[in-house]
């Protein structure tokens, strides 16, 4: 695998009320209101309610009919006490974590990722809790008060699975732990393929010089796209690959500045890559807008692609190929892994294959490149 003159990192790695409308709220109906309606004793209400002991359907239904009559609703902290439950899961985004900020302009997957897992679990009877790394000093107890946790891309050796497993609590992990080959409750894609496709599209319309942007958090999308990028060059020994690290952290505006930082170099004499291949979204719009800042025809000089699509992706000028990583999937896959586990099912975890979305940048042959 040749290089071509950059620095090789590849080892590196409701409706408000009208005023004086309000009500004082009804008294909420309790377990004794079921019982004297019914006929029945409290314990039996509860083994009814909570499908224990010996009771009758016949009674039970009685129960049941009593209990909607009412509006009975079981108090859930009662009901964790007693059954070791609280009907909450957790859900933890490290990468967010590692930033230091929640809501990152022009990222939409995060989001996406969330809304979908805290509608799936509605839908499965939970109520999902989005916290903070529970390992953090001073953050809530309460993010350690879970039936389960599922931690979207660890770190490698995450301490949050560490703490999870201390205290048994079942966890699945929305991408590896690169660090723990017996950790295997966990769905995504390695990102072999999409890489694959990525450069193999590239190379297909005249590029030979090759850039991989990563980033540079130790998780298993930053490895596993680096490896397979890495397998793709071993693969094609007519192309050249050059390896280079952009932290998360420096978002579209690093991507800017790299990209302008190339253009600078090419004057010096330093070839430009023909192909740019930004595992984050932001940084590769970013890099586009500082190529075309510069001068340098996007794609017609060279072509850039994301391994994650992102709002800004979409909204660049030419608009990035990317890689649609289903964060609405995975989500959604995400809860439905961790309640098998949390049950003690062996439902084997799932791939989610992601999509590839080409657009602009890559176009060569609409610029009448070869």
């Amino acid at each position: 695998m040749k290089r071509f003159g950059f620095h090789d990192h590849s080892e590196a790695i409701l409706q408000s009320p009208a005023p004086g409308s309000a009500r004082r709220p009804a008294r909420a109906s309790t377990i004794k209101d079921v019982a004297a309606h019914a006929g029945v004793s409290i314990t039996t209400v509860s083994h009814a309610l909570n499908n224990k002991g010996t009771v009758s359907e016949r009674t039970k239904q009685k129960v049941l009919e009593s209990a909607a009559a009412l509006g009975y609703r079981a108090n859930a902290i009662a009901r964790g006490l007693r059954t070791n439950r609280t009907g909450v899961i957790s859900l933890v985004m490290r990468p967010l974590d590692w930033l230091g900020e929640y809501q990152p302009v022009g990222v939409d997957y995060f989001m996406r990722l969330v809304g979908a897992a805290a509608v799936s679990a509605l839908d499965e009877g939970f109520t999902l809790l989005l916290v903070r790394d529970p390992t953090r000093e001073g953050n809530q107890s309460i993010t350690l008060a879970v039936d389960g946790c599922i931690i979207a891309d660890p770190e490698a050796g995450d301490p949050v699975i560490d703490v999870m497993r201390e205290r048994g609590i079942p966890i699945v992990s929305i991408g590896r732990d690169v660090a723990r080959d017996d950790f295997t409750d966990w769905i995504g894609d390695p990102g072999t393929e999409q890489a694959n496709q990525i450069l193999g599209l590239m190379r297909d319309t005249g590029a030979r010089r090759f850039l991989t942007v990563i980033g540079t958090q130790t998780n298993a999308w930053n490895k596993d796209s680096l490896l397979a990028c890495l397998a793709w060059a071993e693969a094609n020994p007519d192309c050249e690959l050059a390896i280079e690290r952009l932290s998360e952290s420096e978002g579209f505006e690093g991507g800017v500045r790299f990209g302008q930082a190339l253009a600078a170099q090419a004057t010096e004499g330093r070839p430009l890559p023909d192909a740019i291949y930004a595992l984050t979204g932001r940084h590769a719009a970013g890099i586009v807008d500082g190529l075309v800042r510069a001068g340098v025809d996007v794609p017609g000089r060279v072509q850039v692609a994301s391994g994650n699509d992102s709002e800004q992706c979409r909204a660049s000028v030419p608009t990035v190929t990317a890689v649609n990583l289903r964060p609405e999937v995975l989500g959604r896959e995400a809860v439905l892994l961790l309640l098998n586990r949390i049950e003690g099912g062996s439902e084997p975890a799932k791939l989610v294959a992601p999509i590839f979305l080409e657009r602009e940048s890559t176009r060569r042959a609409e610029h009448g490149q070869p």
